[in-house]
């Protein structure tokens, strides 16, 4: 996502922030597989500010398309009714903003993942929709790789990653965000996401954590008593 700034974040956070330690994370540990995820909104997405006029509100918007600003938070009519944030326009398909940032490092063999390509909804996380309609190929992906643990990073903490790594531990899988890596727009919104993720079983950590995490050497916890508990789960459900 290439907009440096993040959309006027409160945290003065912008994309090139992360790509040093993510870039770090990338040459020194072994993960079995990268995934990149990129936002791919067509023209007319239902999340862009200047397009807030293409649809109808519902009654119950808090704020008119006339008085609506970036950041707001408007009820189109639908239906259903559906709230949706406001954003700048960002990471339009086939344009320099929806390219990966340029110092970014690429690992081969990696995949890239799409989502917000449907104009009618928006999709922070990188499993599915917000309205949970469409799914991307990203679970899909991970079980046929037998994947177990999932390290997430990048931007927006408190949108993007924050979604998606709530999704991560719905589904089931062990799920660990670094802090360090990872940007956010609002201070309040992402100490709400980081108690989300330690009351559901995730974990919280440094990208100078992460070598011996991947290797065996620390063993969390918290990812014990997860896999513990999808165990009795997947029993149960027998």
């Amino acid at each position: 996502m290439y907009p440096l700034r993040t959309f006027g974040s409160e945290t003065g956070a912008s994309s090139g922030d992360v790509v040093e330690p993510i870039n770090r994370l990338l040459e020194s540990v072994p993960f079995d597989c990268v995934f990149y995820s990129l936002d791919w909104h067509p023209p007319d997405h239902v999340s862009f500010i200047d397009n807030v006029h293409m649809r109808e509100l519902h009654p119950s918007s808090p704020v008119s398309a006339d008085k609506a600003q970036a950041y707001d938070t408007v009820v189109f009519a639908g239906p259903p009714p559906m709230k949706q944030r406001l954003w700048p326009r960002h990471c339009v398909q086939d344009t320099w903003g929806a390219e990966l940032h340029k110092d970014l490092k690429i690992v081969d063999s990696a995949v890239k993942v799409y989502k917000g390509t449907n104009p009618e909804v928006d999709s922070y996380s990188v499993f599915w929709d917000n309205k949970k309609l469409t799914d991307t190929s990203l679970s899909t992906q991970l079980r046929s790789r037998g994947a177990t643990d999932i390290y997430i990073c990048g931007l927006a903490y408190d949108v993007c990653v924050g979604a998606t790594i709530a999704d991560a531990l719905a589904i089931g899988y062990r799920a660990i965000l670094i802090d360090d890596a990872s940007r956010g727009v609002d201070l309040a919104d992402i100490e709400r996401t980081k108690q989300t993720i330690v009351s559901n079983n995730g974990v919280i950590v440094e990208s100078h954590q992460i070598p011996a995490m991947v290797e065996g050497r620390d063993r969390r916890p918290e990812l014990g008593y997860k896999l513990a508990m999808e165990l009795k789960n997947a029993m149960e459900d027998e």
